[in-house]
């Protein structure tokens, strides 16, 4: 091949390059180019149907996770204690023992009391005049209040737990003096500390001007740090005095947590949404299918018969996130154009982001190329 290929002369060697640039470049039309413009030519469009939604408004706030039940314990009697049969880490439930103290005094304390009530019975029994009569019931009744006293004395000797828990702390040991409240001494942590593990609360801080929408019961959603879901609640409490330190007033607002609390964790960073209104079964579009012109006319698009174009008019309400009430104008169903590509002479056109759900929306734009059509209520 290479030997015939010497033998020929200089002209008929470049016709044949030049033949076989031809058939090269004519390939790359029709497989190529050609077959590109021929696609170019058909307008793509994209539809949706019209569907019913929720839509919900909503006040935003921070806050850190906290038990419900963080309670301190300590005893209301002063002795020597006895006893101390839990320990830190130990989950307790509601009147269980936690400490006792001697109760030695407390005994004659008791025993005392009630002989002074015997005896202002007696007196009050002897009574004859109704002086005397009135004189006498009132030393009854003062030492009955002693014999109440010294008796709820008594009973307090064995500290209880007022609430089911975790003991995250346990500040006293067999031998220890307590006085009526202050701990082993005076200036002491609280004997004993009670988390509640299974209810859960954030308290988040709202403006002046978004408190007022807010009441107790509404909804929240409370995503917290890290976590794949959020969990929901209810508001519990709204503060009545501003917290505000930079001279914005602003008020707590607490929010029970009341789904699933399995694994949660006391300090968690918790983003909230306090749900003030929701609307269920909201007709909505997708916003960008949704265009206002300049007179205030607000349209959507749809396929007709013969797969032209129509605009539509409709009355929009509000808007949420991506998607726009429609009010009037549209039923369940209806589709509506979501994206339109029209190719045009000129102009390589411009990226433009991607729509829910995939798709681009573009229409012919200055000098033939594309260009974006976005459009929404005139307030959204």
């Amino acid at each position: 091949m290479q030997h015939v290929w010497r033998r020929t002369t200089p002209l008929t060697r470049t016709v044949c390059a030049v033949v076989l640039v031809a058939l090269v470049a004519a390939g790359i039309w029709w497989f190529g180019i050609r077959d590109a413009s021929a696609a170019a030519t058909d307008p793509v469009t994209r539809t949706v149907a019209a569907s019913l939604t929720t839509m919900q408004k909503s006040v935003g706030g921070s806050g850190t996770l906290t038990p419900s039940v963080q309670q301190d314990v300590s005893f209301a009697v002063s002795g020597t204690v006895t006893a101390v049969p839990v320990a830190v880490g130990q989950t307790v439930t509601a009147g269980q023992t936690l400490a006792t103290v001697d109760t030695l005094q407390l005994t004659a304390d008791l025993l005392q009391a009630k002989a002074n009530l015997a005896d202002a019975r007696a007196t009050l029994a002897d009574a004859s005049g109704t002086a005397q009569v009135a004189a006498a019931q009132a030393q009854v009744d003062v030492a009955q209040s002693g014999v109440d006293t010294a008796q709820a004395a008594m009973d307090d000797a064995t500290l209880t737990a007022p609430v089911a828990g975790l003991l995250t702390a346990v500040n006293l040991e067999v031998g220890d003096a307590v006085g009526g409240g202050d701990g082993p001494t005076a200036d002491a942590e609280a004997p004993f500390t009670i988390v509640g593990t299974d209810a859960w609360e954030v308290v988040v801080t709202v403006s002046d001007a978004d408190v007022a929408l807010i009441e107790v019961g509404d909804q929240a959603e409370v995503t917290l740090d890290e976590a794949t879901e959020p969990v929901f609640g209810t508001v519990s409490e709204i503060g009545l005095l501003s917290t505000g330190d930079t001279g914005v007033a602003a008020y707590p607002v607490t929010v029970a947590i009341t789904g699933d609390q399995d694994g949660l964790h006391d300090g968690v960073a918790a983003e909230v949404e306090l749900v003030y209104e929701r609307r269920t079964d909201v007709l909505t579009v997708p916003s960008l299918a949704v265009t206002t012109a300049e007179d205030g006319t607000t349209t959507v698009q749809q396929t007709g018969e013969d797969g032209e174009l129509v605009d539509v008019p409709v009355t929009t309400g509000e808007t949420s996130g991506n998607v726009t009430e429609i009010v009037d104008g549209l039923a369940e169903g209806d589709e509506v154009v979501l994206a339109v590509f029209t190719p045009g002479t000129g102009g390589s056109g411009r990226q433009v982001p991607e729509l829910p759900g995939g798709g681009m929306v573009f229409e012919g734009g200055p000098g033939g190329g594309p260009q974006l059509r976005q459009g929404g209520p005139a307030d959204g």
